[in-house]
């Protein structure tokens, strides 16, 4: 061992003369290539180095290479000969080589009524390394196809194409305004709600209406709509209109309360109607504090819960048709979320004939009249006035009114009220349920299949 090392210390020396330093910093060689390119996340393995004359166990490794950046990172070795420091390097080059990706909204293929007329449905750009770059791609569009191009930040690109085809098998869209299925009563007038239509490329569609309504005639009509585009494409839908025959509802009796529900009038109503097994209407307002779990009561116990108004003053109400309808909503929005059911079937404060209207809206009466029901509202008036709220004096006076106007050749909807300490209609109404089931009439609950009935309107 000796003797390796005098040879070296006599072999570095005679050679000091012709460049001793390149030969120091070329004694240690290196494993493998002096630039190395790693692609971004593979692993890193170390080749390492080796000297000339003497156990490459004393060469140290200096430098660590983060495989998920980019970039260039410089290994060092070095070792000490002799009291000499020798050394050299190795540069490790992390690059991306995987090209971004392009994700088109609704495929590479779309159908289009004009390419000109096409808007463009969206795209997505996705790097590996940089992470969304979308709003670094490039359109271009060659007649039928569009280019989308986009490089990430190691120049690394890709093109998408997507191609326009002219071709409309689209149907039009066509929706009834109004319900689907109607019932009428036997001999009333059925105004058609109409249709709604549009279609994706036409502007031009042809509608032909086929069906037609005999009232005079109980059964059940059909219509049928149909739509036809530019391009020959059709949808169809049908509405389905039920003409009761004219004795199903005769001698019917709906007894009908207004105003409530109050703490005062409303549960002993509800207890009458209980004891003689009898289902009735009320048409609420949000009215007395404290009265919401009745609203829930009435539903419970099989009866309607039906809207009549938020506030029940005509001055907001009938300023105009947005104040009606405004009104109209907060109350079908609070028997909604105390009953858990949407309900359609409404009474206009002071009735669809009532003429205070006009001192605040001219004609508006006529007009939600005819709206509500392409709505799909099923407004009702009344045949029989108890006049608890007007003439009435007392309980005598509200039982007369109600049995002397009952007639078995029509269906009676009674108007009632339940406002605060309605003594007159508590104390007759047990009275006139005992008249009605002893004269043959029977008593029902207003429902979406009940026949409307109205007043003329006279606004």
């Amino acid at each position: 061992m000796a003797k390796k090392i005098l040879f070296v210390i006599i072999f570095i020396l005679s050679l000091a003369a012709l460049g001793g330093a390149v030969f120091i910093h070329h004694i240690i060689h290196l494993n493998g290539e002096s630039v190395v390119y790693l692609s971004l996340n593979d692993e890193y393995h170390e080749s390492g180095a080796r000297l000339d004359l003497l156990d490459e166990d004393n060469i140290k490794i200096i430098g660590e290479v983060d495989n998920t950046k980019v970039g260039d990172y410089k290994i060092k070795y070095e070792a000490n000969v002799l009291g000499i420091k020798v050394s050299t390097s190795r540069t490790v080059k992390v690059v991306d080589r995987e090209a971004p990706s392009i994700e088109l909204v609704n495929g590479e293929t779309v159908n289009v009524c004009s390419v000109e007329g096409y808007k463009e449905d969206g795209y997505k750009a996705i790097d590996n390394y940089d992470g969304d770059i979308t709003d670094k791609v490039k359109v271009e569009r060659q007649d039928n196809i569009i280019f989308y191009t986009v490089s990430d930040s190691s120049n690394n690109s890709v093109t998408v194409r997507r191609y326009l085809s002219r071709k409309d098998d689209e149907k039009p869209d066509l929706k009834l305004k109004g319900d689907s299925t109607y019932v009428i009563a036997y001999g009333a007038n059925f105004q058609d709600p109409g249709y709604e239509v549009s279609d994706n490329c036409s502007t031009n569609i042809d509608v032909k209406v086929e069906g037609q309504v005999d009232t005079s005639k109980g059964g059940i009509y059909e219509i049928t709509y149909t739509a036809t585009d530019e391009n020959n494409n059709t949808s169809s839908v049908k509405r389905y209109v039920k003409v009761t025959d004219h004795t199903s509802n005769k001698g019917v009796i709906y007894l009908t309360f207004d105003d409530g529900p109050t703490t005062s009038s409303t549960p002993k109503i509800l207890e009458i109607l209980k004891r003689k097994n009898v289902k009735a209407t009320f048409f609420v307002i949000n009215h007395e504090a404290g009265s919401d779990y009745l609203i829930k009561q009435e539903y419970n116990e099989g009866h309607t819960v039906a809207l009549h108004s938020y506030t029940h003053n005509y001055q907001k109400i009938y300023t105009s048709t947005d104040a009606f309808y405004d009104d109209l909503q907060k109350i079908s929005d609070k028997v909604e979320r105390l009953t858990g059911e949407k309900s359609m079937i409404t009474r206009f404060p002071g009735g669809s004939s009532n003429t205070v209207s006009r001192n605040y809206q001219k004609g508006i009466m006529s007009q939600l009249a005819s709206e509500m029901k392409i709505k799909g509202y099923h407004y009702f008036d009344w045949n029989v006035d108890c006049g608890d709220a007007g003439g009435a004096k007392n309980s005598d006076d509200v039982y007369n009114n109600v049995v002397k106007n009952l007639s078995k050749n029509r269906s009676n909807v009674v108007l009632m009220h339940d406002f605060a300490n309605n003594t007159k209609t508590i104390n007759a109404l047990e009275r006139i349920i005992d008249y009605g089931l002893a004269n043959g009439y029977r008593f029902d609950k207003i429902d979406m299949t009940t026949p409307m009935v109205t007043h003329n309107v006279n606004n």
